[in-house]
């Protein structure tokens, strides 16, 4: 029987005594005709006590209640405790686990493929003049993919040039054969390095910011409000920064080329290779197919880290955690969109014969 006030400074020895109650007996019966005020307190241990009966397959009688308590207990009680699924063991091999994984994987790459198509029709409108691109977008996102990043290009690629040099003369030198430093530096940096590091800059510095323009907005629900204008964002955010990159990509990379030979000279001239030779020997080396084949990897990695950085930004979540996760995967992708378009052109050109 509970009689008199029953408070939260009572609940030690109420619940000592409900726990003893409750251990003794499946069928309790409770007087409360004799409770005169009462708090939360005694209605939570009561509610506690009739769920621990329930489970022990007992039950549990209050006799003389407040109307309130009761209504209180049977809203409570009306709804019964959610019961967790019961975790399974994983085994050696979770073929849930890897369904949902390959199902992930096909989404995602249904859902590139949808973007991609979207971004292409944006481009082509923008590019007849029938879209909603603006002339200032376009110049603020050439600026940021073109002289804004000729600084971290120059160093990237002044570095690469040397590192190739070193590399080819150290086993050159065994042969005397130093003079052919200025062919591996220069084939090298038209071909392959001067496009692929600085689209791996770009994609870390360019790609990266795309991203978090876009996701950004798109947190801040500024995207929504184009859409509400009647504006296409594909036209009026992503197509000017893919043409943009498009546009300052090759003229990056012919900037990357001259500095990264202008690094080999420097190692080769330590050497012993003057510039003379040097200059002699790069002439015989450089031919138009090797150039070519690095502006036409500049053009393909420019649309790869646009596509990327855009799709990241434009699909990400509407909170700060989005925007950082938006970044994050517009690089991981880009980067790995790089490594896989530039083996698929090298066997290209091997198979060609180009």
């Amino acid at each position: 029987m509970l009689r008199g006030d029953w408070r939260a400074d009572a609940y030690d020895d109420l619940d000592t005594q409900l726990k003893a109650l409750n251990a003794a007996s499946t069928k309790i019966t409770v007087d409360l005709s004799d409770l005169e005020q009462f708090d939360s307190t005694v209605t939570s241990l009561l509610l506690r006590l009739t769920r621990q009966t329930a489970a022990a397959g007992g039950s549990l009688i209050l006799e003389g209640a407040p109307p309130t308590l009761e209504r209180m207990l049977s809203l409570a009680t009306a709804v019964p405790l959610h019961a967790p699924p019961a975790e399974k063991k994983a085994g050696l091999f979770d073929g849930t686990r890897v369904r949902n994984e390959l199902a992930a994987i096909g989404d995602g790459f249904l859902n590139s493929l949808g973007f991609l198509g979207e971004a292409m029709i944006a481009l082509l409108r923008s590019i007849t003049g029938r879209g909603s691109m603006r002339a200032r977008e376009l110049l603020g996102a050439s600026y940021q993919s073109g002289p804004d990043a000729l600084g971290i290009i120059a160093l990237t690629s002044a570095l690469v040039g040397m590192i190739l040099a070193y590399l080819g003369a150290a086993q050159l030198q065994q042969f005397g054969a130093e003079i052919y430093v200025a062919d591996l530096v220069a084939i090298g940096m038209l071909r392959e390095m001067g496009a692929l590091m600085t689209a791996v800059v770009m994609a870390g510095r360019t790609g990266a910011a795309y991203a978090a323009q876009l996701s950004t907005m798109q947190a801040n629900e500024e995207i929504d409000a184009i859409r509400t204008l009647g504006i296409n964002p594909m036209e009026f955010l992503v197509a000017p920064r893919i043409i943009a990159l498009v546009a300052m990509m090759p003229l990056l990379v012919i900037f990357a080329d001259v500095l990264g030979i202008a690094g080999g000279a420097l190692v080769a001239g330590s050497m012993g290779v003057t510039p003379l030779q040097y200059l002699v020997q790069l002439q015989a080396a450089v031919s138009l197919p090797h150039f070519l084949v690095g502006l036409s990897k500049a053009l393909l990695f420019a649309v790869l880290i646009a596509i990327a950085g855009c799709r990241a930004g434009m699909t990400a979540g509407r909170n700060s955690a989005g925007v950082g996760r938006a970044t994050t995967d517009a690089v991981v992708t880009s980067v790995v969109y790089l490594i896989i378009a530039d083996a698929g052109v090298n066997i290209l050109c091997q198979q060609l014969g180009f």
